[in-house]
Formats: structure tokens, C-alpha cells, sequence
């Protein structure tokens, strides 16, 4: 089915590589004018530049946006008001992995995880809610992660930052229902996706990439790891007006791990 946000107005984060950059390549496809935000600028310019080699220019548009910076995020919903005309998906999509265990883990690393997980999705969805209101019916989507609702030893500032996320993304659905306004926020929570933090991990390994990745295989219950475009089917049914009774909710794409 084709059209699925036609004539919907996006923006995402983290869109320069990875995850974000297939949701935007999906919402695209499926008829929204997309914005490519990253703090990699040149990143997200290809990406949107790859996007109207495809679709046709003026699909799609890129800014530069640090998301742990008020100033960033308020620019860059101008952006979107200027060159989109308005603004009815949030994808909060940028994130980073936060080493360390409880003995390991650095204040330093803690604080960064932090603002770069949660801070984002609360300054995202304060400064565009203003323009969503706008134009209804809205749809906030954000990424958590498999790791924000089961436990590992291995990460506690993964684990907080993204259960953050998680909750955050309920008090602001709830928040927009009390209002009175069609704009819903739910949250999404991937198990291991093959992105370039994968190609990281490997390389900080010193293991070959497919050793790496039939390791995490096995630990998922379909026994494989997911492909980008297996999160941004999710992002698009949460954009799409399919979801409009959805809110307050999570969507897990863990390939059945939360089942055991």
C-alpha cells in the first residue's frame, strides 16, 4: 500500500546513517516531506540528497541539529516550519551507547548517555509540539530500545537512558490527551539492528563482523539480527494514520526476547 503519510511533514533525528536514515528513506517512499536532522551535517545532506535522486527533489531536506542543544532544536523546527510548511511527525531516533558497568561506567559517560538519550526526546517533543499543534493529526515516535525494558549487567546507563525514554514518551501522551489534541507518542524498542554501531562494535572486538553478529543471533529468539528497514516499518505504521487509537504505548521489534 502505497501513500501511507502522504501529505505528512517529518522530521528525524540521527538521520545521517543507521536507523534514522531508512526511517527517513520510508517516510519518503510513503509520501511525507522529510527532514534529515543530524549532528553530521554533510551525513544528512547526502542522505536527503540520495532521497530526491530517488523521489524527486523537494522530498526531502537536511539540518544541522545537535540534540542535547535547546538552540539546535529550536532552529531546526523553524526549518521545518520554513521548508516543510509545518511539522506532523517527531521521530526522536538519535542516540548512543553508554559503556560501562556499575563499577566501570564514568559520571562522564553517564551524563553524555543522558543528554543524548533523554534529553533529545524531552527538547524535541517541547519545541515541536508548538508547531504539531499546527497541523493534526501528529504523531511523536521515539526509539527506545529492548534495553529499556530488560536489564543487563553490562550497561546500567544504556538500560536508565533508554527506560527513560520509555516513560517520557507515556507522560507525553498523556499530556497531549488531556489537551484535547490528535497528536499521539509512543515509543519503539529494537533488539540488535545491523547499523554501523555493529561495524563499531566489531572493530573495537578485533572479531570479524559476521562472528560478531551470529553471536547476537543467538540470543534472539528468530535468530537473527534486525535489518534497519524492520524498525522503520514500525516508525511508519506509528506515523501513518493506521496508528490514531495508538498512544502511551510500546512497540517492541525485539524479534521475541521480551517473550522469555
Amino acid at each position: 500500500m502505497a501513500g501511507r503519510v502522504a501529505g505528512k511533514k517529518a522530521l528525524v533525528t540521527g538521520a545521517a546513517q543507521g536507523l534514522g536514515a531508512a526511517q527517513a528513506q520510508m517516510l519518503a517512499r510513503q509520501g511525507a516531506k522529510v527532514l534529515l536532522a543530524d549532528i553530521n551535517a554533510e551525513g544528512a545532506a547526502e542522505q536527503a540528497a540520495a532521497i530526491n535522486a530517488e523521489l524527486g527533489e523537494g522530498c526531502a531536506f537536511a539540518v544541522k541539529l545537535d540534540v542535547t542543544k535547546e538552540d539546535d532544536w529550536l532552529a531546526a523546527i523553524e526549518v521545518a516550519r520554513t521548508r516543510l510548511g509545518g511539522l506532523s511527525i517527531l521521530v526522536n531516533n538519535a542516540g548512543i551507547g553508554v559503556r560501562g558497568n556499575i563499577e566501570t561506567c564514568t559520571l562522564a559517560e553517564w551524563h553524555r548517555g543522558f543528554a543524548v538519550n533523554v534529553d533529545s526526546v524531552f527538547l524535541g517533543c517541547q519545541k515541536a509540539l508548538p508547531l504539531m499543534k499546527d497541523n493534526q493529526p501528529g504523531s511523536i515516535v521515539n526509539i527506545s530500545s529492548i534495553a529499556g525494558l530488560i536489564a543487563s549487567d553490562t550497561m546500567p546507563g544504556y538500560n536508565a537512558s533508554k527506560a527513560a525514554v520509555w516513560m517520557l514518551s507515556k507522560s507525553v501522551a498523556l499530556y497531549c490527551a488531556k489537551m484535547g489534541w490528535d497528536i499521539r507518542c509512543n515509543s519503539v524498542h529494537p533488539t540488535f539492528v545491523d547499523t554501523p554501531i555493529l561495524d563499531g562494535i566489531a572493530a573495537n572486538s578485533g572479531k570479524d563482523k559476521d562472528v560478531i553478529m551470529d553471536k547476537l543471533a543467538r540470543q534472539i529468539p528468530l535468530k537473527r539480527v534486525g535489518h534497519p528497514d524492520d524498525i522503520a516499518n514500525g516508525v511508519l505504521y506509528l506515523a501513518s494514520d493506521e496508528s490514531r487509537f495508538m498512544t502511551g504505548a510500546e512497540l517492541k521489534l525485539d524479534g521475541g526476547i521480551s517473550a522469555m
